[in-house]
């Protein structure tokens, strides 16, 4: 049995690529770093008050994300595959011989 993927055309307006348009910008406010990071604003309200994300705060009143920092932070602490640590056991285990 042969399985058939169809694509449909999305059709974009103005207004969508219009709401997209953050995504290209260097520097995101709150509401811009909730919906790319994913996460409820209390999640983020949390990170930056313990500091465990950075940020930039310039008139002490709104606060600001290098877009870069966010993705920098949201990749951290990788978690490798079982196939990749038991590769790096075994290979480690060959050199102790």
């Amino acid at each position: 049995m042969e399985t058939e993927i169809v694509f449909k055309e999305k059709k974009v307006d103005a207004d969508s690529t219009e709401q997209l348009g953050w995504l290209a910008k260097e520097v995101l406010t709150f509401k811009e770093a909730l919906v790319l990071l994913d996460i409820s604003s209390s999640m983020l309200y949390k990170l930056t008050h313990k500091r465990a994300i950075p940020f930039y705060k310039p008139g002490g009143k709104l606060i600001y994300f290098k877009k870069t920092d966010l993705l920098g932070w949201a990749l951290s602490n990788k978690q490798e595959s079982v196939d990749v640590v038991k590769n790096d056991f075994f290979n480690k285990m060959l050199k102790i011989k």
